[in-house]
């Protein structure tokens, strides 16, 4: 938007057009816009338009990501990890592709072992799991030094 709103400034002080991509690559850098819509823009303010919002674009918007439905595929799951996404996707009345869509990008879910658990954990469930992997593991030691007090007739076990 902010590139637009630079163009549409150089096509009113009659800057030309190669140059205004040259300061809005300086400006912008990697993000700056291609050549090719940088002469659209260009092209498109030489004509008179004054809006820099894009045009509306044919078809339908999304309908299957609403809030209503992301609340209802996230109560779904909170309530049955096991459930499976074909049977969301029934349950809530949208294709398996859009409750794939809320689960991954919306909701930052993913399927593993069966169950459904947050992409990233935080620090305390780090920290919790750490903690519940030294446990396991120091049970695993103790046993191991029972076994070998057995194993070696040292009955002070």
């Amino acid at each position: 938007m902010d590139q637009r709103i630079c163009i549409k400034f150089c096509v009113k002080n009659v800057i030309k057009c190669n140059k205004v991509c040259e300061m809005l690559t300086k400006a912008y850098g990697d993000s700056a816009m291609s050549k090719t819509r940088v002469y659209e823009r260009y092209k498109r303010f030489q004509d008179s338009r004054e809006d820099v919002e894009d045009d509306e674009r044919p078809g339908r918007p999304s309908t299957s990501t609403t809030n209503e439905n992301v609340e209802k595929v996230k109560e779904m799951v909170m309530n049955d990890r096991r459930i499976t996404i074909r049977e969301v996707a029934d349950d809530v009345g949208i294709s398996i592709g859009s409750c794939h869509e809320i689960f991954s990008n919306v909701l930052g879910i993913k399927r593993v072992a069966a169950k459904f658990v947050p992409k990233l954990l935080n620090f305390e469930q780090k920290q919790r799991r750490m903690e519940v992997a030294q446990e396991s593991l120091n049970e695993v030691n103790d046993d191991a030094e029972l076994l070998k007090r057995v194993i070696t007739g040292d009955e002070t076990w």
